[in-house]
């Protein structure tokens, strides 16, 4: 027989699925006698999980419908949670992306308005890209920047741009903000970002975004290198990073990954 305690936590987990179904979240607010039949419980014993699960933080009560919903602190919770799994995650990752192209692989964040790579795998070869951990770039040169921005509205990213010097970029890099906004637009189309020596001459890369569970854009996964060696490839690559991008996601949110063929998938040299 399990003991009070287990029963309790045990009840207070159906309770929070119960309020994270895609039912309870598009009605706003969930009242009790509603939770404790989808959940299976007496209305009294829900009562009382719910009201210590209040007192936690973890849901909150709507005060005109008197309705139960998800509390910000979860939210919070689980944004560094989110955070946790990513840095767990993408080491493997990484290294799977730089055995299928060849090439170096990163792991990139939007900060302070730039683009910061925090993890970076490389292959075994004489030539390749330099190493990019601690460094923030401009976001309108590079695939992991134009990835970061899948979701950002045109108006965002013009403000974003308001002050980003475009005489100072690569020679395949946009000239103006609304031919960057062009360059997202049909990346977002494609599912994944090419850059063709937008950074510097010589450079090449291929990006897309990683999604937490509320598919929010949290992070950025390329692989760049020079021209000569991954050019005629950028394509393929790039639909390798797109699916190691998902897999990590996947990874992230918790859901269950349909692109695990990034793990067998090897890019043509």
């Amino acid at each position: 027989m399990p003991s009070e305690g287990s029963s309790s936590v045990h009840r207070a987990i159906a309770v929070l699925l119960a309020l994270g179904e895609d039912e309870s979240t598009e009605q706003g607010s969930v009242g009790v006698v509603q939770i404790a039949r989808r959940v299976g419980r007496e209305k009294s014993q829900v009562s009382r999980t719910l009201k210590v699960l209040a007192e936690a933080g973890l849901v909150d009560r709507d005060p005109d419908t008197m309705g139960y919903r998800l509390g910000w602190r979860l939210f919070t919770l689980a944004a560094n949670a989110a955070d946790q799994r990513l840095l767990a995650s993408a080491p493997a990752v990484l290294r799977r992306m730089v055995a299928a192209s060849g090439e170096r692989a990163h792991l990139s964040v939007l900060e302070q308005g730039g683009v910061l790579t925090v993890l970076s795998r490389s292959p075994l070869r004489a030539v390749q890209t330099a190493g990019w951990v601690g460094r923030l770039v401009p976001v309108h040169v590079t695939s992991s920047g134009r990835a970061l921005l899948f979701d950002h509205e045109p108006d965002d990213v013009r403000e974003m741009l308001a002050d980003a010097d475009f005489s100072i970029v690569g020679p395949g890099g946009a000239r103006s903000v609304e031919e960057f906004l062009e360059r997202l637009e049909e990346a977002r189309v494609r599912g994944y970002v090419l850059s063709n020596e937008e950074f510097e001459p010589g450079l090449v890369a291929a990006g897309a975004p990683v999604r937490d569970a509320q598919n929010r854009v949290i992070a950025a996964l390329n692989v760049s290198a020079p021209k000569f060696r991954l050019g005629r490839r950028l394509h393929k690559t790039g639909r390798l990073v797109a699916a190691a991008a998902q897999e990590l996601s996947a990874e992230v949110s918790g859901r269950s990954s349909r692109s695990a063929e990034v793990k067998n998938r090897a890019v043509d040299s």
